[in-house]
């Protein structure tokens, strides 16, 4: 057992509301700047929809994550000597269009144009050649078009559905959409890292941050193709990839991110995550339909003594084990088992972990004019929903829909658990049965719903105190090195 800690987070899109408050708190510290105006660190998409960049989804296009072959985890882009091949010619980089040609205004035309008849506009040129152009995408392009043919259509999670529910979820009365927030995930077994020919990119060995050397970046541009989620950025102006760093300065000062400061729904959760790092192998190469569980397995409990001495020999501090047991990472994705990773089946181990958006009200009422509370007639039933388990089990389970399933069940049971206890009118049976299908205790229940609607700023950020000089005086007597390297089988 090699004892690892994680900076890991927990998005609850339930609470999202998708105003991009984050987006542009982002956009405003880290990328306002001359060849990062495209780069989005954090972004928020409407689902279904094809995201930012365009069909990221899509690895038969873009080639990112791991893939296992022979038994042994392999890079989807490319091996050792495709790449020394496409070393000066990357043939599976995201193009402008995938992106957008980020732009401008003529804005001096409003105040210098001579009179005329006609009122002066300030036209869309490029900033990158300066000429005008024709806008046709960017970032959030799709924003709130949950029914468009354009874009919710081409989602890839739809593969999933049949066509009669592909048609459903399209149709006029039965149109829904939720937002997805996304940064990057910092994961366990970045592919980032592995499709680096420069070794630019590392992951820090004291809180699994991943961060990319501006001074060993050769642009080669691996980075961007071999990461699944695109969150890697090049930046045209300093010729150097650049991505999320978690804030890691704010970290370093005991703040949040600043889009998780920023964040108005407050569905962002921060924490510490104990991993096995021996395990994270093994743990990517599980079938498909057990990687969840397989990831779950190698969190380890903060509480147990031999886990703790473990950590300590293996140079984690005691202000991250302090971090680790007050997580409400670890409550989300180990305890009550809500918190799921995004494409699992990337194989990359993310540590960003999602809480799947709560299926759509059923507002039905009665002859007599009441609203039917039952379990059933205040939450449609899952073989009923208007977005199909399938497409959150393509997103979040690598297509397992019983993981999905289950999820679902503990989320109506606390819904019911507590409407029964405030408005006090679901039959107590009823929520007895949610309860028991969802394998939840009463007490289960409360904890739920107190850490998703009534935590403090303190217990949704839980950051650990990082002295770095101690970090790298313990690195140094352990010999240890600052990247986590998976082990290929063999």
């Amino acid at each position: 057992m090699n004892v690892r800690a994680q900076i890991s987070t927990v998005f609850h899109l339930d609470k999202c509301i998708g105003c991009h408050t984050c987006s542009v708190a982002c956009k405003n510290v880290w990328t306002d700047r001359p060849g990062a105006e495209y780069m989005w660190w954090n972004n928020v998409e409407t689902k279904p929809g094809t995201g930012y960049p365009l069909l990221w989804e899509d690895q038969e296009k873009h080639r990112g994550g791991w893939v296992v072959r022979d038994g042994n985890l392999r890079p989807r882009l490319q091996g050792r000597k495709r790449a020394l091949g496409n070393i000066f010619y990357n043939p599976k980089l995201p193009g402008l269009d995938d992106y957008y040609e980020p732009w401008t205004y003529t804005y001096d035309d409003l105040f210098n144009t001579p009179a005329g008849d006609d009122q002066p506009t300030a036209r869309p040129i490029s900033a990158i050649t300066g000429k005008p152009l024709e806008i046709k995408y960017g970032p959030n392009w799709d924003d709130d078009l949950g029914g468009s043919s354009e874009y919710a259509a081409r989602d890839p999670n739809l593969g999933a559905l049949t066509e009669e529910e592909r048609r459903q979820l399209f149709s006029l009365e039965r149109m829904v959409l939720f937002y997805l927030p996304r940064i990057c995930n910092h994961c366990l077994s970045p592919s980032c890292v592995a499709t680096c020919p420069a070794g630019a990119i590392y992951k820090r060995g004291e809180d699994g941050i991943v961060l990319v050397s501006q001074e060993k970046c050769r642009a080669w541009r691996m980075c961007v193709s071999g990461c699944p989620y695109k969150k890697v950025y090049y930046n045209w102006m300093t010729g150097k990839s650049e991505k999320c760093i978690l804030c890691y300065p704010r970290l370093e000062a005991g703040q949040a991110p600043a889009c998780f400061h920023s964040c108005v729904g407050r569905i962002r959760y921060m924490g510490v995550l104990l991993f096995d790092a021996d395990r994270i192998t093994e743990a990517a190469s599980s079938p498909d339909d057990q990687l969840v569980q397989a990831q779950r397995d190698i969190i380890l409990d903060p509480f147990d003594e031999a886990v703790a001495r473990k950590a300590q020999q293996d140079g984690v501090s005691a202000s991250m084990m302090e971090a680790a047991r007050a997580s409400p990472v670890y409550s989300f994705v180990k305890t009550y088992g809500l918190g799921l990773p995004l494409h699992p089946e990337f194989r990359v181990l993310p540590t960003l972990f999602y809480v799947p958006p709560l299926l759509p009200v059923v507002s039905s009422s009665s002859k007599e004019g009441f609203q039917d509370v039952s379990q059933e007639g205040l939450f449609t039933s899952l073989d009923n929903a208007r977005i199909p388990i399938r497409f959150f089990a393509s997103l979040f389970s690598a297509g397992n829909e019983s993981v999905v399933t289950d999820v679902y069940r503990k989320l109506t049971a606390v819904r019911l658990y507590e409407r029964a206890q405030k408005v006090k009118d679901v039959k107590p049976e009823d929520v007895s049965l949610a309860l028991e299908a969802a394998s939840l205790t009463s007490s289960q229940a409360e904890g739920i719903y107190r850490l998703s609607t009534l935590p403090t700023m303190k217990e949704r950020f839980v950051i650990p105190s990082m002295s770095r000089e101690g970090v790298a005086k313990r690195k140094a007597s352990l010999g240890s090195e600052r990247v986590w390297k998976p082990k290929r089988r063999r």
